[in-house]
Formats: structure tokens, C-alpha cells, sequence
């Protein structure tokens, strides 16, 4: 059986996924037709139905709730792990009035941004990697980085203003849910639950295998970047979370969609069944 399957060629999604689409483990009899695109990309399809598994902000989670449950294993969460808001210049401050660049509407960092300010209507949506050129050449006033760009923004002389990863953290007391993993509520549920597994033993199977010498697979889609940036990527956005949500975990995600009813009053939520058991 063939499924779609959709993430992003960042470092942190390809580590994850190598095995499970290159064959490193037994597949179970799956195939999958695996499309890679940013990320925000990957939310607009989710809001159109399109994938079968996808990977997604949770920053649009709410909205495909009623096509799409969250898988166990494959995400990114956890702690030191936010998008950072960043400036040209140390005098900049950013206030409701700023124009500041979003990777995304229904991305986690609009999510994230709009709940340290609140009152901000400002704002203008760009493909992630957009967005330091935006700030470099005076387009807008800040913006908010994802990615890799936290980890090298500094070498283009852009300052950080805030880690709005910080800010929910101390605001929430939970770990920041980033982005996870889904399928389609139409699928057989025994079905769900093999992809989750597999998914699972992808990720144990690149911790075992490739985490001090990285896949090609990793490479070929990173090319633009310099291998410690690639470890520093997965290093940060893979981990225990990646394996299986937990109890911690999913304790985040209702705190999410906890906070996102809290910005978005207008907008119906059936929280009632998120998680695949």
C-alpha cells in the first residue's frame, strides 16, 4: 500500500524520515510518495486535505482537527527550541506598530508571536528563509526565524529583540509544541497506528546509526548548509519528544490549543480527540 507522505528538507526532518522512506527498516509493506516542502507549504495542504501523513505547524492544529489526528512520534517539541525575533540594528525595539515578517500565517511562530504581542497588526507572511533579507534590507522593521537561521543570524549582523520560545516557557511552564506529525482520520486505524510505529523505529533507527556520521539523505537536502549546522539543527529539534509525545508532551499540545482559543475567541475547537491512542 502506497500512502502520501509530506515534511520539510530541513535536517531535523530528513534524520527522522531517511530510514522509514529509504528502506532501512522493514516498512511493513508500505510505500510512500513523499513530497518535501517548507513548512507552511505543508499547513496549506493540511488545511486542503491533501497528504496522508504530513508533518505540520502546530500552529494550524487546530483547524484540521476535524480531518486529521496527531501521530505519537515525529515531531518537534521541547525546550530552548523557539523562533527567535530579530532586528537589524542593537537601537530597533518592536512595538504593535512595527512591521514584522512571519514565516506563515498558521505557522507555531505566528502563534507564539501573537501571544507576546498580542496587539500587533503589522505584519507581513514570508517563506521562512525569506526573512532575514526582509530584515537585512530594511523591509521590514523585525522578523521571525525558525530553522537553522537561529543558529547563524548573528554572522549576518542581526540582532535578537526576543526568543519567543523563552517567552512561552516561562509563561506557560510547558515545553514549546513546534510541529508534529498527522493522518488522515479516513485511514484505518490499525493502519494510523503502523505508520506511528514505524515512524518511531525511523527515529531509533537514525539515533542508532547515522547521529555521528550523517545520512546522505540529510546532505542532499542540506546543502546549503555546513554539517555543524546540520548536528546543531537535529541536535536541537530531535529528541526524546521525537520518539513518542509522552504524557509531557501532550500536555504542551492542550496547552497549545489551550492558548490558541485564548487568541482566536471567534474560532470553534473540538479538543475532545487530538492524539491517536
Amino acid at each position: 500500500m502506497k500512502l502520501t507522505l509530506g515534511f520539510s528538507p530541513c535536517p531535523n526532518d530528513t534524520f527522522i524520515f531517511d530510514a522509514l522512506v529509504n528502506h532501512k527498516i522493514n516498512t511493513e509493506g508500505l510505500e510512500f510518495d513523499v513530497l518535501l516542502e517548507d513548512v507552511q507549504t505543508l499547513n496549506e495542504w493540511a488545511l486542503q486535505g491533501k497528504l496522508d501523513i504530513s508533518k505540520i505547524s502546530y500552529g494550524v492544529l487546530p483547524l484540521i482537527l476535524s480531518n486529521y489526528i496527531l501521530l505519537n512520534s515525529g515531531g518537534a517539541l521541547g525546550k530552548g527550541v523557539g523562533p527567535l525575533l530579530i532586528t537589524n540594528s542593537e537601537q530597533r525595539t518592536a512595538n504593535n506598530e512595527s512591521l514584522i515578517a512571519i514565516p506563515g500565517e498558521n505557522t507555531t511562530a505566528h502563534m507564539l508571536f501573537s501571544l507576546a504581542f498580542p496587539n500587533a497588526g503589522n505584519k507581513i507572511f514570508k517563506v521562512f528563509n525569506e526573512i532575514e533579507d526582509a530584515v537585512l534590507n530594511n523591509e521590514v522593521d523585525a522578523g521571525v526565524i525558525i530553522h537553522e537561521n537561529r543558529f547563524t543570524y548573528h554572522l549576518k549582523g542581526l540582532h535578537k529583540l526576543m526568543d519567543l520560545g523563552e517567552y512561552w516557557e516561562s509563561t506557560t511552564g510547558v515545553p514549546i509544541p513546534l510541529g508534529g506529525i498527522v493522518a488522515k482520520r479516513v485511514l484505518p486505524n490499525d493502519l494510523v497506528e503502523k505508520v506511528d510505529r514505524l515512524i518511531k523505529k525511523s527515529v531509533a533507527y537514525a539515533y542508532a546509526n547515522h547521529h555521528e556520521q550523517l545520512a546522505d539523505y540529510v546532505k542532499i537536502h542540506s546543502q546549503e548548509m555546513s554539517e555543524e549546522v546540520m548536528r546543531q539543527h537535529i541536535n536541537l529539534y530531535v529528541n526524546n519528544y521525537s520518539l513518542d509525545l509522552g504524557k509531557d508532551g501532550k500536555k504542551a499540545v492542550m496547552k497549545m490549543m489551550e492558548v490558541y482559543q485564548q487568541l482566536h475567541p471567534e474560532i470553534s475547537i473540538d479538543g475532545s480527540n487530538i492524539f491517536l491512542i
